[in-house]
């Protein structure tokens, strides 16, 4: 089917199609461009996207870069963008950046070549990589996600990681009386950067407490796992750990499992994130949500319409289930 079927049953001319088609760059009265679309409707019409690029300057797709598609988070975090972009016309590109900045570089170049209108990058995978695209001569926007702070020049999208994190080491402390709490956190964060150690320490300072000990490593399930047998194993074993992702958690939870100690009688936990997992473990994990929708329609507004420089942050939530302490919720309960 073609643009020429497509003006023949409608009555235009297929300049006109095009106008209707592509939304200019003529005007078309509105009696003429809806014989149009229902022409493309009734003939299941499919304008040709590289044509209709050259036309606009503008391919409607929109690239991104994430470090690590197995995190639930960032495969949440995805889908959201996803229905985002195509809510507003676009679809979205999406690659893994692999291990290394250089991997991260050559995934952001490979979707600029391809005349995206826009990159999405996460702040992991932007460190390093933004000056060099640049320098390459890539000149479309860029939007870096999961941002607890600002970057120089560039529009970021974020949590308050700090306020979250406050949020739920002051319910350990406030609520279960626990004297202090315990940090699992990445292994190159710093509390400027990240703000999760910074609302951890600030929640001690609030409640005039001595924080706990800080256990650095990855942000994964068996970084958790390792971290939480350093931890639970040493004889001043902490009564309360909160970790800066669900999938630590959910390593800490085997630690706490293999060292023969309940959550939570033994140790409370509290996670960060939010993901669907957190539901499902044994116990459920009390959580600092991200509010994943609300940031990705932020980001994708962001990309689209190429807005200034700016740090866009969103309020977390916490999420009380078992792993704190507190009663379990309703079956079905978030």
């Amino acid at each position: 089917m073609t643009r020429t079927d497509v003006a023949r049953y409608a009555g235009v001319s297929t300049a006109v199609v095009s106008h209707v088609v592509n939304g200019g760059p003529k005007k078309v009265s509105e009696a003429t461009a809806r014989r149009v679309r229902e022409a493309v409707d009734h003939l299941g019409y499919r304008p040709n996207r590289t044509a209709r690029a050259l036309s606009l300057g503008s391919t409607s797709t929109l690239g991104l870069v994430v470090g690590d598609t197995t995190n639930p988070f960032y495969a949440e975090y995805t889908r959201e963008l996803q229905q985002a972009a195509a809510d507003v016309g676009y679809a979205l590109l999406m690659t893994a950046g692999g291990p290394g900045p250089d991997a991260h570089l050559r995934s952001m170049l490979d979707l600029c070549d391809r005349q995206i209108d826009g990159l999405i990058v996460t702040r992991a995978t932007a460190m390093g990589g933004l000056d060099e695209l640049r320098r390459l001569g890539a000149s479309q926007p860029v939007v870096i996600i999961d941002s607890a702070s600002p970057v120089p020049d560039c529009a970021t999208v974020g949590p308050d990681a700090a306020d979250g994190m406050a949020m739920a080491v002051g319910h350990l402390l406030r609520v279960h009386h626990h004297q202090s709490v315990s940090l699992i956190i990445g292994e190159y964060v710093t509390p400027e950067a990240d703000g999760r150690e910074e609302g951890w320490m600030r929640a001690h300072a609030g409640h005039e407490q001595h924080p706990g000990r800080v256990a650095r490593t990855s942000f994964t399930r068996d970084g958790g796992y390792r971290a939480g047998l350093g931890l639970l194993g040493s004889d001043d074993r902490p009564t309360a750990v909160v970790t800066s992702s669900d999938l630590q958690a959910i390593g800490l939870l085997r630690a706490c499992g293999d060292l023969g100690l309940r959550v939570p009688e033994d140790v409370a936990i509290v996670s960060f994130d939010g993901t669907e997992e957190t539901r499902f473990t044994a116990p459920p994990l009390t959580t600092v949500r991200q509010p994943v929708a609300a940031m990705a329609t932020e980001a994708i507004d962001l990309v689209v319409h190429a807005r200034p420089a700016a740090h866009e942050t969103f309020p977390m939530d916490l999420v009380v289930r078992r792993s704190c302490g507190c009663q379990p919720p309703l079956p079905g309960g978030s």
